[in-house]
């Protein structure tokens, strides 16, 4: 489980970019930030869901069940807030975990489908996340091509 208080303030990798697709979770006081790296702009929001999903558990969810999510921003960094908001939502509303994200992005509008399962007593969850914050938001890609998608995330 992330120990959220005994986060240090330098950023803590826990699923290193491996052909530019991972995940990471920085501390930022109370709350915890999730940034998600990828190739493409879809794979990063993609690997930015799995970074939210690990704050809540470690332990792997089953991907039994497929939930839709669309959302529509004017950028691509309020596009990531509306994201995993409708995650955030989804989790709540469900009682579910996710465990597998699929995006895509056509304009201003994300089409997306989390994978999961109902929360059940071994997920043991850390915390439960409130919402996706402007805070240290950056969608941004680097000299190589790929893409970074993060921000603070209120738990």
């Amino acid at each position: 489980m992330v120990n959220l208080a005994s986060m240090h303030a330098e950023e803590m990798t826990l699923k290193s970019p491996v052909g530019g697709l991972g995940w990471e979770h920085f501390a930022h006081g109370a709350d915890i930030g999730v940034r998600g790296y990828g190739p493409s702009l879809e794979e990063a929001f993609e690997q930015a869901a799995l970074a939210l999903a690990a704050v809540v558990t470690e332990v792997p969810v089953v991907p039994k069940i497929a939930v839709t999510v669309v959302c529509e921003a004017p950028d691509n960094e309020l596009l990531l807030v509306e994201w995993l908001d409708a995650i955030i939502y989804e989790m709540a509303a469900r009682r579910m975990l996710f465990g597998r994200f699929a995006v895509s992005i056509r304009g201003r509008r994300l089409y997306g489908t989390a994978w999961g399962e109902s929360i059940q007593p071994r997920h043991a969850p850390a915390c439960e996340p409130k919402a996706a914050t402007m805070t240290e938001l950056r969608v941004a890609r680097d000299a190589s091509g790929h893409w970074s998608a993060g921000c603070v995330i209120d738990v």
